[in-house]
């Protein structure tokens, strides 16, 4: 990657008419204020289909795109909904929060309208759809099936399914189900068609516009997912599918309890014996929607932590080795055009350093942890290397008027001073400056930070349940003032696209 910058903005958070961000008109609008204002990269939070919880990162697929963010306009633009259809529809009573119990109740059965009206659409249009699922039918028929038996059962997680065979995955069971349920399969594969035909034209667009996008993988799939159901022998668990060992990391400063993600962990030596086939499959999806890649929780294949299944908290886990350079070093042999960035964060190690060294991938500099009044801070801007990657605060981190508040008097002060801080300009562009004038080959700040909102704009507070993925922005925020400012910042630090 070149001198550059781009501006972290979840789909969930454009505004839309129909209570969350979609691939629609405020996605294009936001690709072009990307390039009116210089930015060369759009990062995104995953794009699966979200579970309990709301999360990104804890999706029924790795491969599959989240049905709410297909817009809707763009259906009834392809004569697959009426607009009569969309009109008088609650879908949340906040502009700026995204009430996802309200867009669970009503999107998939407007949804449902529009596949229904697919079944008289044009041969070129159902051309497209059968080339789609022939395409990608390694990932889209398990996962298709997998959601069809969840709606039959109510969408409970498949360990919680009363039929055992199709529970276990058992081939007559997926045989007999695949029949049973064809009609409403189909409906799921048609979800998956509408979304990757809606997120390649915007692609398209962008690249168009000099825009690319940075797109995480996370390093873990969910226990009730299509990932598991479909692939138990490549996961830690016992003869009923059951977890053996789930994922967390151990008690440290922010808690001393730790953080208990319950995700199942990998049998990595089935995996390494398999030539890592579910890895490279995994990362080939992953290519299909972003130019970059950001593996979270890269030093989990260094070691991770495993906590045994069942218990409560994280404490009584222990570090177990990864797949380290075994893996690392064949993604970069396998995907030599996609670039990489390696979430280094949390508790670093030797061993992790050297396997970030060895990957050559650029790690992660938070500025939100850099200012020590007392010492040095390998993310202090002038800490910041080359073969990086600078934040202000990730989607995981406090917006800067949160951090301000709520960082300790001392810590404030000695900002403030390293910062240079101007009381008429404010905390927000003094760290936008400090990131954009390091060294780091990329600068990437929160859409929050560039609009200067406060606290209660934050995206994720980690190990908090509930009030969380919900921020979106307002409407009539990307002002040309806005953009003419971010450019002149972003020319002053040489950062502007080639």
């Amino acid at each position: 990657m070149l001198r550059q910058s781009g501006i972290l903005m979840p789909m969930s958070s454009l505004p839309s008419p129909y209570g969350i961000g979609t691939m629609g008109k405020s996605a294009y609008r936001f690709v072009d204020f990307l390039k009116a204002s210089g930015q060369k990269y759009w990062q995104l939070l995953p794009l699966g289909p979200t579970s309990y919880g709301d999360s990104p990162y804890s999706s029924f697929s790795s491969f599959a795109g989240n049905p709410y963010y297909i817009d809707l306009e763009l259906l009834a633009h392809d004569g697959l909904l009426r607009r009569g259809e969309l009109a008088g529809l609650d879908w949340g009573s906040d502009p700026e929060r995204v009430d996802y119990g309200k867009i669970y109740a009503l999107r998939f059965s407007v949804l449902r309208k529009a596949y229904a009206a697919f079944a008289r659409a044009d041969e070129t249009l159902r051309g497209e759809w059968e080339i789609f699922c022939r395409e990608n039918a390694a990932w889209l028929d398990d996962y298709a099936l997998y959601m069809a038996v969840k709606a039959q059962f109510d969408m409970k997680s498949w360990l919680d399914w009363p039929d055992r065979d199709i529970r276990l995955h058992e081939a007559q069971a997926v045989h007999a189900w695949r029949e049973t349920l064809a009609g409403e399969i189909d409906f799921w594969r048609f979800l998956q068609f509408l979304f990757f035909r809606q997120w390649n034209a915007l692609r398209d667009y962008a690249h168009e516009q000099g825009v690319e996008f940075i797109g995480d993988v996370p390093i873990y799939v969910a226990l009730d997912s299509a990932d598991v159901w479909s692939a138990p022998q490549f996961f830690q668990l016992d003869e009923d599918n059951l977890p053996t060992a789930v994922a967390g990391v151990p008690p440290d400063a922010f808690t001393d309890i730790g953080q208990l993600w319950g995700n199942p962990l990998y049998r990595w030596d089935r995996m390494k014996a398999d030539g890592f086939g579910w890895w490279i499959r995994r990362i080939e999806g992953a290519q299909k929607l972003y130019d970059v890649v950001r593996i979270d929780h890269f030093r989990g294949f260094e070691s991770y932590w495993a906590v045994p299944y069942g218990e409560e908290t994280a404490r009584n886990g222990a570090w177990l080795p990864g797949p380290g350079m075994d893996l690392v070093g064949v993604l970069r042999g396998w995907f030599h055009e996609l670039r990489f960035i390696a979430e280094d964060l949390g508790y670093t190690t030797p061993a992790l350093k050297k396997l970030l060294a060895d990957s050559g991938m650029p790690g992660m500099k938070i500025l939100e942890f850099g200012f020590d009044p007392k010492g040095d801070s390998d993310y202090m801007p002038h800490n910041c290397d080359h073969n990086s990657v600078c934040y202000i605060g990730t989607h995981d981190n406090e917006v800067v008027t949160g951090w301000v508040k709520n960082t300790d008097a001392a810590t404030r002060r000695y900002a403030a001073e390293y910062l240079h801080l101007d009381k008429n300009e404010g905390w927000n562009w003094a760290l936008i400056r400090a990131g954009m004038g390091t060294a780091s080959q990329l600068f990437i700040m929160q859409m929050q930070d560039l609009l200067e909102l406060p606290p209660d704009a934050r995206m994720n507070c980690p190990g908090t349940a509930t009030g969380n993925w919900q921020w979106r922005m307002r409407p009539d925020a990307l002002t040309k003032e806005l953009a003419k400012k971010l450019r002149q910042c972003t020319k002053t630090y040489r950062r502007l696209p080639k």
